[in-house]
């Protein structure tokens, strides 16, 4: 069934809700809090892309939710209106061959480390999407699901989600036959056939096609 449709005044309130976490940093001293999340960790082509985002306290931006969430034309709208109103935010990708170099976890971590080290605000404290981190040197706390939990985390993952979306529609372009406009990279039938019948292209993650190719 599709989700009720929430009133204004009902948005607001869960919108509000999403500010638990960066309510209970300040309430433990922290003053500049960032959310990270990644997009693109099980594709079979293109980069890991991680985004950092630091919003003002306690600014309604309503929709925003897990990226999983929300429609492609909703997540582009939502881009829009973070990149706009945050404080500061920093998307960082790391390409196919260096995750097949120090695989897809150890790229995914690059990755967050890339996009919070890159904000042109310092954060005092990180909220991490997940259940784990390697190389975080700021304070820092995991959340399981935290991309429907926290603002800051959601706003992270709308960002990360359309910088790799709009990169792979590029490579759409540059690598029509195998339709990834449509898959994003991920393994569907469709990609997978592509791949057997064409090779692998540039964007693929040779680790990644080891059982699907045989080798």
């Amino acid at each position: 069934m599709p989700r009720k449709k929430l009133t204004e005044e009902e948005e607001i309130a869960r919108v509000k809700a999403m500010y638990e976490y960066e309510h209970n940093c300040r309430d433990n001293g922290y003053t500049v809090v960032a959310g990270v999340d990644e997009a693109g960790r099980g594709p079979l082509a293109g980069p890991v892309y991680a985004a950092a985002v630091i919003l003002p306290n306690d600014i309604i931006i309503k929709g925003i939710n897990d990226s999983k969430k929300l429609s492609e034309k909703k997540r582009e709208e939502l881009f829009e209106e973070i990149t706009e109103k945050a404080i500061a935010y920093n998307i960082f990708s790391v390409d196919e061959k260096r995750i097949d170099e120090i695989n897809i976890l150890n790229a995914t971590y690059e990755a967050m480390n890339g996009a919070v080290n890159g904000l042109s605000t310092a954060p005092d404290f990180v909220l991490i999407d997940g259940n784990r981190i390697s190389g975080m040197e700021i304070p820092h706390e995991t959340v399981v699901k935290g991309d429907s939990k926290s603002i800051s985390i959601a706003a992270a993952s709308i960002l990360a989600k359309v910088s790799r979306d709009r990169f792979i529609c590029q490579m759409a372009e540059k690598y029509p036959e195998y339709g990834f406009e449509k898959h994003k990279g991920y393994g569907t039938k469709a990609h997978n056939e592509a791949i057997l019948k064409y090779g692998p292209c540039p964007i693929h993650r040779r680790t990644f096609l080891r059982k699907l190719l045989g080798e």
